[in-house]
């Protein structure tokens, strides 16, 4: 990612008053008059190389500049200001040229993009130099109060020991825009809004971020408008913060994105809140059980731990707080709730954090119910926490717990993002069905390739047409209410006459007959699939 300089753009400095005096026009390279400006030469000679740096702004009357019909010589002084960096040239006329500028000079100007501004009245270019100096100054002391805030935010909450959530809620407060934290596998694991934040910012988010590659630590995508650190060292990065910037990232942003991975960093190395000790001594055990769940050395470990583990029955869950919403579920507090339940209803459980999740596994009697189990303690944690519960099937011994534990993060990555009406407390393979099958396919190629080839069509209809048919919605209707299509318009706000409409422009996009059981079967598969990669955008994505 290239270095953003702090100043004065080109733009801004012709507002000034005294350039505004002089009658400035621009006459080459109007596109980059955005380029910053570190500072301001005042020259008449050629050779100007050696006395310029990146970003500084150069006045001549032209004086010294070589001669109309030397094409070649005004091209040279070009490309040396081009080789340097500069933000551009200011030519004054009257002293050299009185009315316009050698087409050479023009030309070589806009072939570069090279801002080239006349100034039609004589002016002091001290003046000049002096107005446009101050306000770049101006804006490095206001980068300097920016850093020394970002500086004692950062420093502050480390002082307090603060958790992720409050370093994410600080990065949003500082940055101004949506935060994410995803894992390694691109999964995000806490999502804060930004004030002019649409509801789509994740929309498709681990395709989107798989495609995105950054060059060394930290760098911006200006394709998705993300600004990228990564979290971890180069040989161990488990994820990566995202900060939404649509533009190019000034240098404080990117020292927020920084010093707020090393934050997190820090958290994840030395963490020192309630419980973690007990957390990680449970991760140690139940990765044992996972591995090795006939080793007597993790054996013992667990019923010293008070985990009865001979002659027992297991259930894996996964507890993962909902993101994206108001109030965010800290998962300290998360697991302090589990642990507090489980204690309450007498049932032994392992309680530990992976990557924003929590694991549970459950050890019940064998002559005990352990569904109901998971049930119970379910409900003394969801009134006080959004969070999903997902439940991996019952093995019946410690060989089947990796199995269910891993069941358990099937369940979690396939169950609805929003809380719905109807959802059960306890997610299960059972509840999810055709979207259980199709969260155990993931990110699969071929997958990818059946949505694309039925769905393609459609959406490239309803980009292409807007909001006035809006066919997916249509087609996600009609497969939500297959026996009644008064219902489905009826959820669109629709007549019938118009949702008719509606079925069969999507009948003739598709090439396709929607009274086919096949066809809609297919089509139902396709848009479960869209939905659960989040690439659904439509107006009838939930």
């Amino acid at each position: 990612m290239a270095e953003v300089t702090p100043g004065v753009t080109l733009q801004e400095a012709l507002a000034l008053p005294t350039f505004h005096r002089a009658a400035p026009t621009v006459v080459a390279g109007a596109s980059a008059t955005d380029r910053p400006i570190r500072w301001v030469h005042a020259t008449e000679r050629p050779d100007v190389r050696e006395l310029l740096r990146p970003g500084d702004l150069v006045l001549t009357m032209g004086t010294g500049l070589p001669a109309d019909d030397d094409a070649a010589g005004l091209t040279a002084f070009v490309d040396e200001l081009v080789d340097v960096g500069s933000a551009g040239v200011v030519v004054e006329l009257g002293r050299r040229w009185s009315t316009t500028l050698p087409d050479a000079l023009v030309a070589a100007c806009e072939r570069h993009a090279l801002p080239l501004v006349v100034l039609a009245r004589e002016t002091r270019f001290a003046a000049l130099a002096q107005e446009i100096g101050e306000r770049v100054v101006d804006h490095q002391l206001a980068e300097l109060r920016e850093a020394q805030r970002v500086h004692e935010t950062f420093t502050e909450l480390s002082f307090t020991q603060a958790g992720p959530v409050e370093i994410l809620q600080a990065v949003q407060r500082l940055s101004g825009g949506p935060v994410v934290v995803e894992n390694a596998q691109h999964r995000p694991l806490d999502y804060f809004a930004g004030p002019d934040d649409t509801s789509g910012f994740l929309d498709g988010w681990p395709a989107r971020s798989r495609r995105v590659e950054v060059a060394g630590r930290t760098g911006w995508d200006a394709a998705n408008g993300w600004l990228v650190t990564r979290l971890g060292t180069t040989e161990q990065a488990w994820g990566r913060l995202v900060i939404g910037s649509a533009t190019a990232p000034s240098q404080r942003l990117v020292a927020v994105a920084e010093r707020a991975a090393a934050a997190l960093a820090l958290h994840r190395l030395h963490d020192r809140d309630r419980g973690t000790l007990m957390r990680r001594t449970h991760l140690e055990l139940l990765t044992g059980l996972t591995e090795s769940p006939d080793a007597e050395e993790v054996l013992r470990r667990c019923e010293l731990a008070g985990f009865p583990v001979r002659r027992r029955r297991f259930v894996g869950l996964v507890v993962r707080p909902r993101i994206g919403t108001t109030t965010p579920a800290d998962l300290d507090e998360v697991a302090a709730a589990v642990v507090r339940a489980a204690h309450g209803l007498r049932v032994p459980a392992l309680v530990c954090e992976v990557e924003r999740d929590l694991r549970v596994l459950v050890s019940a009697a064998p002559s005990g119910d352990a569904g109901d189990l998971v049930d119970r303690l379910a409900a003394r944690v969801l009134p006080h926490h959004d969070v999903v519960v997902a439940a991996g099937r019952m093995v019946d011994d410690r060989s089947g717990i990796a199995r269910s534990v891993t069941e358990a993060g099937q369940v979690a990555d396939a169950a609805p993002p929003t809380r719905r009406e109807h959802d059960p407390d306890v997610h299960r393979l059972a509840d999810l069905h055709l979207r259980g099958l199709l969260a155990l396919l993931g990110e699969d190629e071929r997958v990818r390739l059946f949505v694309d080839r039925e769905l393609a069509p459609l959406k490239q209809h309803d980009r292409a047409d807007g909001s006035r048919t809006e066919l997916l919605a249509a087609l996600r209707a009609l497969l939500l209410h297959p026996s009644s299509k008064t219902d489905a318009a009826a959820s669109l706000h629709l007549s019938r006459a118009a949702f008719y409409d509606r079925l069969a422009r999507i009948q003739a996009v598709l090439g396709a007959d929607l009274d086919d059981p096949d066809v809609r079967v297919s089509l139902h598969v396709a848009l479960v699939a869209d939905e659960l990669s989040g690439e659904l955008s439509g107006p009838g994505a939930k």
